[in-house]
């Protein structure tokens, strides 16, 4: 087991690649805070079930958009665990619409979550980390369009544009500590966020044709990568995108 005798807390966890990321952290030996904003059902399912794998773990609620609430997130996660080893910022929202027509509440919520709630939650699991000694890890999931442009979702972009740079500029701060700081970056993958897409034949055909694999990838793929980045064979990695697309960001048509 590549994580045992962890202590982890995934954001936005009660479903997606957030449930995907925590039940394998479990089933690598470690114990996982759920994290969830409006979902509590789906999160006590998912506590339910790293219980069955008998590790620790806990549901916890928290706009995660204010960073008073990032901190006492992070507090209640290492009450709750005794201490925290490992934290992935993938709480997440989207919003569609022209730039032209963007309000600032649109703005100041997808920013709130993707970006500045990353932010503040990490700053609280590293303030933590140095206390105690002994390095950590700090994954984002972020999405190719940290780097990639998507029509329609500029608020969105920025946020993800933003967690890159933010982890870039982190990740040499906080090397000296023995803490690593990553990112993820998903293409298209099979989650409820990707809902209407799934439903619509159409849709789906358009968005399988600029993949180069030919399919939306699972949420374990991500996982498996998350796995990766928080276990100590990762140790010398730091201030790096992983894209898990299946080729998405570097597709060409050609001419």
């Amino acid at each position: 087991m590549r994580l045992a005798g962890k202590c982890a807390l995934v954001t936005g966890s009660s479903s997606g690649i957030g449930r995907a990321i925590a039940e394998v952290f479990a089933r690598e030996g470690a114990d996982v805070v759920v994290h969830y904003n409006h979902e509590k059902d789906e999160a006590d399912e998912v506590v339910a079930e790293l219980e069955k794998l008998g590790r620790r773990s806990t549901a916890i609620q928290a706009d995660i958009g204010s960073p008073g609430e990032a901190q006492r997130l992070v507090d209640a996660a290492v009450d709750a665990l005794g201490r925290l080893d490992i934290l992935v910022n993938n709480a997440g929202v989207e919003i569609r619409g022209p730039f032209a027509e963007v309000t600032e509440a649109q703005f100041d919520l997808v920013l709130g979550v993707n970006l500045k709630g990353a932010f503040f939650a990490a700053q609280a699991a590293a303030r933590h980390m140095i206390e105690r000694g002994g390095g950590g890890r700090i994954i984002n999931v972020t999405s190719i369009h940290e780097d990639v442009a998507f029509l329609e979702f500029a608020t969105y972009a920025a946020s993800k544009g933003g967690m890159r740079m933010f982890m870039r500029a982190v990740c040499q701060e906080l090397a000296p500590h023995g803490i690593t700081v990553n990112d993820i970056a998903p293409g298209a993958i099979a989650t409820p966020i990707n809902k209407r897409t799934l439903g619509d034949g159409e849709l789906l055909k358009q968005l399988q044709a600029v993949i180069p694999a030919g399919r939306l990838g699972e949420p374990e793929e991500v996982a498996a990568v998350a796995v990766f980045l928080a276990s100590d064979e990762a140790a010398y990695v730091t201030g790096s995108t992983y894209c898990v697309d299946g080729g998405m960001s570097r597709w060409n048509k050609g001419l």
